[in-house]
């Protein structure tokens, strides 16, 4: 059986490479940097002049991430451009300013956006014309953009938030929300529009004509939340269809469809990990943890996820150069610190259970090998095809210092949901405890922490993916460590690599 999902796994990872490679058979992909500002440059061959259509990514984003709609509009003709922002992706240099303020780092990215612009305006296979597109905090910037460059022929903005939209700027407004995304932002987008309608708009009506700027509409992509919108055949057709309308029509190329071949890919990795997991050493001669009852193990799980909310309500966070960075490290930290007391405490008084023989080479090399594949597998195609996962070298430092943060709670957590009285379902419920107390971190500090409630459905597909990793790990090995390694490792990897950095 092994060897027969470890086969279908391989020919669905190989599939799905295959599609997202093919996906760019008939288009020049440039990479380069205007300043120190990492740029990619979409064109399809032998395209004749057309616009050019600058595409900027959202908070904790990179240019990776909007891949979909640069060759969507690459395949149209159109020269489409995408770049990372300041303290995002491989851009080198921090955002400065107090992301609460907003104003002077709204007044950095905009600047970044119109330098970029103006370079890439006059690039090869450009005809002087120019269009934006942006998603969510980049909606912002793209509207104030077009309306300090009325030449800007269209503006595309993807779950926007934007409180400068007047009723005739920014020139021919597409609005795209998810429509599963929260009722503010389809709440938003409806106001925007009604700029134009006079209160009378609904989603997937145009209002106001090409001709003279004022056209406007509101598109609600179907079964979509907030990074799900920007893989969305909605999302692509109606951008399509805008721009073509504000340039007049040309041939319409074929549609990004990514989404199902990333998740194809990486379905195949997960998959694959089950048979792989039969190579692992054996670490002990049998089951090692803390075999927890309900009782124990819901006391030694909901106690840390109140309390550590609590604890740092007040506490100051801001010791790294990465936005939530910091205080993610810290909720990890303190959550395994009192998981580990507590386990203590339950486990005081009670006769001390024979010491299991381990064999902690084998541990070492379970765990590297655990982790390289949880990086490897995983971030190369992320990094090619999603977002940017490979760290520039001043991100390095941030992933040893979160992994103190990460290590901790790991190491806690699969000591608790493991052991040979383990009970089942136990690894999901300290997860859902997890999640509840960042619920409480974010209900207690909402102005701080928002940003947190965007990542939850991100926590989420690490947790599943990684969690499953880590069970089949602890099956061949008999040891928790080596998958709390690994994914305590992970974890910092992929929050020191998407927060931003910023200097406040």
């Amino acid at each position: 059986m092994k060897l027969l999902v470890g086969l279908i796994a391989a020919l669905a990872i190989l599939l799905g490479l295959f599609e997202l490679h093919e996906g760019r058979r008939d288009l020049n992909v440039t990479r380069t940097a205007i300043g120190e500002t990492p740029v990619t440059i979409f064109r399809r061959q032998a395209a004749a002049p057309a616009p050019v259509v600058v595409i900027a990514h959202g908070f904790a984003g990179s240019q990776q991430l909007m891949q979909p709609f640069a060759e969507t509009l690459a395949r149209c003709g159109y020269v489409a451009v995408t770049f990372d922002f300041l303290g995002h992706g491989r851009n080198p240099i921090p955002m400065h300013g107090d992301i609460a303020e907003g104003l002077t780092i709204t007044s950095a990215l905009l600047k970044e956006l119109t330098d970029v612009a103006a370079a890439t305006r006059t690039l090869p296979g450009g005809d002087g014309r120019l269009a934006v597109l942006g998603h969510s905090m980049a909606s912002d910037i793209v509207v104030r953009f077009a309306q300090a460059h009325p030449e800007v022929g269209a503006t595309v903005a993807v779950s926007v938030f934007s409180p400068v939209v007047t009723p005739a700027s920014p020139r021919n407004l597409l609005v795209i929300v998810g429509a599963l995304e929260p009722a503010m932002l389809r709440d938003e987008g409806l106001r925007i529009v009604n700029l134009t309608a006079g209160g009378a708009a609904s989603a997937g009506e145009t209002y106001g004509q090409f001709s003279d700027g004022t056209a406007r509409k509101l598109v609600l992509a179907r079964g979509v939340e907030h990074i799900g919108v920007l893989y969305s055949h909605d999302s692509m057709v109606e951008t399509m269809r805008w721009v073509n309308a504000a340039f007049g029509d040309r041939p319409q190329g074929e549609v990004d469809s990514r989404g199902r071949w990333l998740a194809l890919v990486f379905a195949g990795i997960v998959a694959l990990a089950w048979p792989l997991s039969s190579l692992l050493p054996a670490v002990s001669p049998g089951p090692v943890g803390a075999s927890l009852g309900w009782k124990a193990l819901m006391t030694a799980a909901l106690l840390p996820a109140i309390v550590t909310p609590l604890l740092l309500w007040k506490m100051p966070s801001d010791f790294l150069p990465i936005l939530l960075g910091d205080y993610l490290t810290l909720h990890f930290l303190l959550y395994g610190a009192l998981s580990t007391a507590i386990l203590f405490c339950l486990r005081k008084g009670q006769p001390a259970a024979a010491t299991t023989p381990v064999s902690w080479n084998r541990v070492a090399i379970a765990a590297a090998a655990v982790s390289a594949y949880n990086v490897l597998a995983f971030g190369l195609p992320i990094d090619a095809y999603a977002f940017s996962f490979l760290p520039i070298p001043t991100r390095l430092p941030l992933i040893v210092a979160i992994a103190c943060g990460t290590l901790p709670y790991f190491i806690a957590d699969e000591w608790l949901t493991s052991g040979r009285d383990s009970r089942s379902g136990s690894y999901a419920f300290t997860k859902f405890c997890f999640l509840l107390s960042l619920a409480i971190a974010v209900a207690l500090n909402p102005m701080k922490l928002f940003f947190l409630v965007i990542i939850v459905p991100a926590i989420l597909l690490l947790f599943l993916a990684f969690g499953l990793i880590s069970r089949w790990s602890y099956a061949a090995t008999r040891h928790p460590l080596p998958g709390a390694l690994a994914n305590g490792a992970v974890f910092a990897w992929a929050i020191a690599v998407t927060f931003p950095m910023i200097v406040r």
